[in-house]
């Protein structure tokens, strides 16, 4: 584990964990983002691009140390994940690469987790299930894209980190907190 954000006292802050994604794999998703129609879509900077695994809204900071180490313990047994870009798809503010969880470990490792966060008593799992997607533009009015796909070839995840979100005027800034290397099964 390593930590690149801080947080201290009993604030309450906006919590998420993710997987995380290699310098190759972020350069190619960043020059595709590049070609996008702008019109009133916002692109997510490459910095922020991640897979969420469970999203924890605000909770606090007291409450970091334990979400870590469930992080921890089910990256640290996760198995081998391979993603397959499938589709490109709108909902109403955001735009997202949907991937096919082709091992089905990513979606065995989102389980894990949402069952330890849930036994922890910071998260409630979703009544849907986990879909291995990547927000790549925000926008306020839906613009109906149809873009190619960015041709990624398989996207093995790089690790796994805890997020801190940061609401700015200009959108959210996302701090890592923690990050967590993945067994990949061995």
């Amino acid at each position: 584990m390593s930590s690149s954000g801080t947080v201290e006292g009993d604030a309450r802050i906006r919590l998420f964990c993710a997987l995380t994604l290699d310098d190759e794999t972020l350069d190619r998703l960043a020059a595709w983002q590049a070609s996008l129609p702008a019109g009133n879509a916002r692109v997510v900077p490459r910095a922020n691009l991640h897979l969420t695994l469970a999203f924890l809204g605000h909770r606090p900071a007291a409450e970091l140390d334990g979400i870590g180490r469930e992080l921890g313990e089910a990256a640290g047994g996760a198995g081998e994940m391979v993603l397959l870009e499938q589709r490109y798809r709108e909902t109403r503010s955001v735009g997202m690469v949907v991937f096919s969880d082709e091992t089905g470990a990513a979606g065995a490792l989102a389980a894990d987790l949402h069952r330890r966060l849930a036994l922890l008593g910071v998260y409630e799992p979703e009544a849907r299930p986990w879909l291995p997607h990547l927000t790549v533009v925000r926008f306020r009015e839906r613009p109906r894209l149809t873009p190619p796909l960015p041709q990624l070839g398989p996207v093995v995840p790089s690790g796994a980190a805890v997020y801190m979100s940061q609401l700015r005027p200009g959108g959210a800034e996302y701090v890592v907190v923690q990050t967590f290397g993945l067994n990949r099964g061995g």
